[in-house]
């Protein structure tokens, strides 16, 4: 396995069982290595470890002075920044525990997990998030103070809970200044079974969980992860992702301190892709919606670009479909395919890469939930060694991975050092490892009901093939049945839909019902540049979504999609036969999605009900009347009336005679 010669430099995590305490290893063994770098007004700054350590132990004492006890919770909301991540590890070095708060959710959405988690603490990024919690201080009992890290707008607040953080950096050098060992002591007394962390799950049914993870379940996670894809500390990461989910802890925090690799922010959330181009990373990590919009800006530029180009690109990609994926797996192609592949890599291939920043990635995963095969497989390829990955919040992330060379487009991969895994009679997954959680905060009656002697039930339904690899179909609850028996997974369905770049999100209706429907946003960039490349004038989305030749375009996806499923026995008789285009982008603010872009099903059905009553109906319109929510948090009323469209389907027996020849 690739991870010997990573594993031989990794510290004991048996005997540097908490994060501080690695910290003081890395800071040791790694002093001079870079741990974090930032770009700030277009220049890299870096820090190495030694500086990082020195920076988190002065804060944390400055929180020692403040006042801070044992078990008391901080939230931590904003970008990703250096000074958020060594949040995580200040409040752990004095035996409190970080609670990260999704940086875009609204004041309100905020309130649930801060009252919940009973926070006292809070390091918010910049005024925009100060503002949040001035507001809600009035209403959450336990907070008492707000850590700032950027001043700009602040400096004339009075509020006397307002703390400049470099102001507690110095309080705290002053206390270590008296109380040299003050800090060393309280990380002494951590212990790997101590809580060190509190994320919360996405909410999808209603109020999201407070998970409580040990410092046992994240650092096993971890480290079998980092052992199995043997990363070291000559890598390096963007960390561009939410800090409150629980992918970025595991890639961007935990990982890092275990391998030692260096965790760079970009600027800002505009200038990610320039910075992704510049810092060139080498382990790379993304959720499949962020592939699928990379795939949309390639898609667009493409057609932007003039007929040689075009169609230059279009040869080569589709020699990178024959063979690339054999190339990049070492297994062998024709000479002639490996040297056309070869051109295609100078010409096509390597200038793409390098645009998106991809060029150095070595281990490049995605995570968080099923990815289309077709997004996936172009990735591959292009040799982007892209793999899939799967995890939770409950399981600390690291449960299957893709090992190198059994790569397979429909599967997650095998478990990991110490994960066992059973699939129950209803299909659903369970699963056993070091990552488990110890309980949800504050819900024993939801952690019974998760937890079965020791296994814990996902709700996510999947097999095991042949070869050992898991599969999973979709959520469990998800997964169900038309009337005809035939089986319905919606969430396979939608990601053949997104596949298309026109295509930004999808709902697929079906389960208790006499067919498939879908609800469908167009994606504004891709479809509003196609519209602009043919001289065809609209106003706004709503306007853009109704336009004839759109329904014509996304009609011609749709029946390309269900010709796909035709070709697949057990989802064959699940082929959409009425969709229509969605009036509005489905939006978190609207609580359409959850905060990390997840559908709602449930809340989807009430909200669209009359939408969704045309789709199985005779009728050729539905009508509805939707509440938005602005930028700014007002509240609006969006009316339309949109088109029902009867889709294209494919006999299932005659693709299957078609598939047989």
């Amino acid at each position: 396995m690739s991870a010997a010669s990573g594993a031989s430099a990794l510290p004991d995590i048996k005997t540097y069982d908490t994060f501080p305490k690695l910290l003081r290893y890395n800071a040791e063994h790694r002093a001079d290595k870079p741990a974090a770098r930032e770009k700030d007004l277009g220049i890299w700054q870096s820090w190495t470890w030694s500086e990082v350590k020195d920076e988190v132990f002065s804060v944390a004492a400055g929180l020692l002075d403040m006042g801070i006890q044992r078990g008391d919770r901080i939230a931590i909301i904003g970008d990703n920044r250096p000074r958020l991540y060594w949040m995580i590890a200040i409040a752990q070095s004095v035996g409190a525990v970080p609670v990260p708060i999704y940086q875009d959710s609204v004041a309100d959405e905020m309130k649930f997990p801060l009252e919940h988690a009973e926070v006292r603490f809070a390091l918010a990024e910049d005024q925009e998030q100060v503002d949040k919690l001035i507001y809600l201080k009035q209403h959450l009992s336990t907070l008492e103070y707000v850590i700032f890290d950027d001043k700009r707008g602040i400096r004339d607040y009075t509020e006397d809970f307002l703390y400049d953080y470099e102001d507690v950096r110095q309080r705290g050098r002053e206390y270590l200044a008296k109380n040299p060992g003050a800090v060393d002591a309280e990380v002494d007394k951590g212990k790997g079974d101590d809580v060190c962390i509190i994320p919360y799950t996405s909410g999808t049914t209603g109020n999201p969980k407070g998970v409580l993870l040990t410092y046992d379940n994240m650092l096993q996670a971890a480290y079998a992860g980092v052992v199995f894809e043997g990363l070291r500390e000559s890598d390096q990461v963007l960390a561009y992702l939410p800090l409150a989910w629980i992918g970025d802890t595991a890639f961007s925090f935990a990982q890092s301190y275990i391998a030692g690799f260096c965790v760079a922010c970009p600027e800002s959330s505009d200038t990610v892709l320039t910075d992704l181009r510049e810092l060139g990373p080498s382990y790379f990590f993304a959720p499949p919606r962020i592939f699928e919009n990379i795939l949309t800006q390639v898609s667009i530029r493409i057609e932007d670009a003039g007929k040689m180009k075009r169609g230059m690109f279009h040869y080569f990609m589709k020699i990178a479909r024959k063979v690339g994926v054999q190339i990049l797996e070492g297994k062998p192609v024709s000479f002639t395919d490996r040297l056309l592949y070869g051109l295609g890599e100078i010409l096509v291939y390597g200038p793409l890469k390098n645009v998106l920043g991809l060029s150095r990635v070595r281990i490049g995963y995605t995570a968080g939930e099923a990815i289309g095969p077709d997004i996936f497989d172009f990735y591959r390829s292009i040799g982007i060694n892209l793999k899939q990955l799967y995890g939770s919040t409950e399981t600390s992330v690291f449960v299957t991975i893709q090992p190198d060379g059994q790569i397979k487009a429909d599967t997650v991969g095998v478990p990991l050092e110490g994960v066992e895994i059973m699939i129950d009679d209803s299909g659903e997954l369970l699963i056993k490892s070091p990552g488990i959680f110890k309980e949800y905060f504050k819900n024993p009656e939801a952690t019974e009901e998760a937890k079965t002697g020791g296994w814990f039930h996902t709700g996510d339904a999947g097999f095991l093939d042949e070869d050992g690899h898991l599969k999973i179909i979709d959520r469990a609850k998800d997964v169900g049945k038309l009337k005809d028996g035939s089986l319905f997974a919606p969430k396979y369905i939608e990601n053949k839909l997104k596949f298309f770049p026109e295509i930004r999100e999808a709902v697929a209706i079906g389960n208790g019902r006499d067919y498939c429907a879908a609800l469908i946003n167009i994606d504004p960039e891709a479809v509003g540049n196609w519209a602009e490349r043919n001289n065809i004038a609209y106003a706004s989305y709503q306007e853009l979504a109704a336009l004839p030749k759109i329904y014509q375009m996304v009609s011609e996806h749709v029946a390309q999609v269900n010709k796909d499923l035709a070709a697949e026995e057990r989802v064959a008789g699940s082929q959409i036969k009425r969709f229509l285009i969605l009036h509005k982008l489905l939006d978190a603010d609207d609580g359409e999605l959850t905060r990390t872009s997840k559908v709602r099903r449930s809340f989807i059905a009430d909200k669209y009900g009359p939408l969704i009553d045309g789709l199985y109906s005779d009728a050729s319109t539905a009508s509805i009347e939707t509440e938005i929510t602005f930028e700014d948090g007002r509240k609006g009323t969006l009316k339309a009336d949109l088109q029902i469209v009867d889709a294209e389907t494919v006999s299932p027996s005659a693709s299957f005679s078609q598939a047989a020849e």
